[in-house]
């Protein structure tokens, strides 16, 4: 969905009219494409007419065809200019784009078919998730199943498959894997229509980045409801803002996290629409499920008994404790990943509990003093209240990095972002995130100076881009003087 907001930033409490001024030209692209500048705004008339000269009191000889016009000033200071600017011209970014997109999910679907870069056995999360399908078609979230880790709404998505059916799970899991990348892709293009920004790019050419790991987990579905959530809530309709609410209610009930796309919607009727939509959502699709099915709620013992698993911030600073050998902890398989056992796990854990409090107050008090608003603050606020959840969990798993390009993405399809150098370290983060597992994960796990180096560069990383969104989500919103 295309950003349908003006372009300039309003104070918090206030947004944008519902409607153009009488008079004002009718919304789309011609209405909001930029005043040319430049060599073409500065050269002489198509029609060829005189113009005067103030200085010479004299007038102009006329232009003729093949006079070359004027330059003026240099098209690298228009205000419209990007990096993106001599590759946007016609159609042929989208075909490039559409180009790029068969060709890398044409190799990860290589990769996964293969399946044995690495560690191998990527795709056995689909064997397991073909295994949870049998427990839903018995009437029951699976009891007592200590791999079970997600909120009931995760249930839908595991089933989804069957509504192909004559297709196997596998088969039918990737394909509507890859129908919700082609849909992600599509939005983001969509609102990327100004050609000056760089949303789907970023996605298109940052997933492969995790290789083939993204088609064999349900993250991709989770991010396409908080994408189009995001996308939804900056138009000004109010069922937009409701259909955006209801994404992002339905996306907390699969994974939790996309409930924080809700976190900066301008004060006053956006953010009464969107919320309200989300919750009326939630509670009722969680009511549904816990009548349809038992057990709606066990995955909160299974959460509560988690540890730190060796890819978290926590567990980099087990893993470089142990190579010191000032810790004598040990790697065990335990709630569907790889933890460290040993003194201080316990502790450890409660801190890293303590920081996500930390980080939700924190948020909580952004939201208070935000009085700076413009049409990316959303998007920007989503993006880094993840990544302040991210890096104080006891758990990174590498497809967390699918939510974080997915939201990246989203970022960039506005000229208003703060988040760029942001989006651009989670490049090099997500190519590291596939060294770390599949590639070298045998070196993580035993604590190698190769898998050492890779977690510490990773997590340094998403902790670097952490600090600076929040960082600038704050001057932006909170320290940049007020709107007159």
């Amino acid at each position: 969905m295309t950003n349908d907001q003006p372009q300039t930033p309003h104070p918090a409490g206030t947004e944008p009219p519902d409607s153009a001024p009488s008079g004002s030209p009718p919304p789309g692209p011609l209405a909001s494409a930029p005043t040319a500048t430049g060599p073409l705004a500065t050269g002489p008339t198509a029609t060829g007419s005189t113009a005067s000269d103030p200085t010479a009191g004299s007038p102009r000889p006329t232009s003729t065809a093949t006079e070359p016009p004027a330059l003026t000033r240099s098209p690298f200071t228009s205000e419209t200019f990007t990096s993106a600017t001599f590759v946007t011209v016609g159609s042929g970014p989208r075909l490039a784009l559409a180009a790029v997109w068969l060709l890398t999910r044409a190799g990860m679907l290589l990769l996964l078919l293969r399946d044995d870069l690495g560690i191998g056995g990527v795709a056995r999360e689909v064997a397991l998730y073909e295994h949870w399908y049998g427990k839903f078609a018995a009437g029951t979230f699976p009891p007592g199943d200590a791999t079970w880790q997600y909120p009931p709404g995760a249930g839908l998505v595991i089933m989804s498959p069957g509504a192909l059916p004559w297709l196997t799970y596998f088969q039918a899991f990737l394909t509507l894997t890859l129908l919700a990348d082609a849909v992600v892709t599509l939005a983001l293009a969509r609102a990327d229509g100004a050609r000056l920004t760089h949303g789907a790019w970023i996605w298109v050419c940052g997933l492969p980045l995790l290789l083939h790991l993204p088609l064999a987990r349900y993250d991709v579905q989770t991010t396409a409801l908080a994408v189009l959530a995001l996308l939804a809530l900056t138009a000004r309709r109010t069922a937009a803002h409701q259909l955006g609410g209801a994404l992002a209610g339905i996306g907390a009930m699969v994974k939790v996290w996309p409930a924080l796309a809700l976190l900066g919607t301008p004060r006053g009727r956006t953010t009464r629409e969107a919320w309200t939509a989300a919750a009326v959502t939630a509670v009722a699709l969680l009511a549904t499920l816990a009548f349809f099915f038992s057990e709606s709620l066990g995955f909160l013992r299974q959460q509560g008994d988690r540890g730190i698993q060796i890819e978290s911030l926590g567990g980099t600073a087990l893993a470089l404790a142990r190579s010191a050998g000032i810790w004598p902890g040990t790697v065990e398989f335990r709630y569907g990943a790889l933890e460290y056992v040993g003194p201080y796990v316990s502790t450890l854990g409660h801190l890293s509990l303590l920081l996500t409090a930390a980080a939700l107050c924190w948020l909580v008090l952004w939201r208070v003093r935000a009085h700076r608003w413009t049409p990316a603050t959303p998007y920007d606020t989503a993006f880094a209240a993840v990544l302040l959840f991210t890096v104080t969990s006891r758990v990174i798993s590498p497809q967390y990095m699918i939510w974080l390009l997915g939201l990246a993405a989203v970022c960039l399809t506005s000229r208003e972002t703060v988040m760029r150098p942001v989006a651009l370290l989670l490049l090099p983060a997500a190519a590291l995130s596939a060294l770390a597992y599949p590639v070298l994960y045998f070196d993580v796990i035993d604590g190698t100076a190769t898998g050492l180096a890779v977690m510490v560069l990773r997590n340094g990383l998403l902790l670097a881009a952490t600090l600076l969104a929040a960082r600038r989500l704050w001057t932006s919103t909170v320290a940049a003087a007020p709107e007159e």
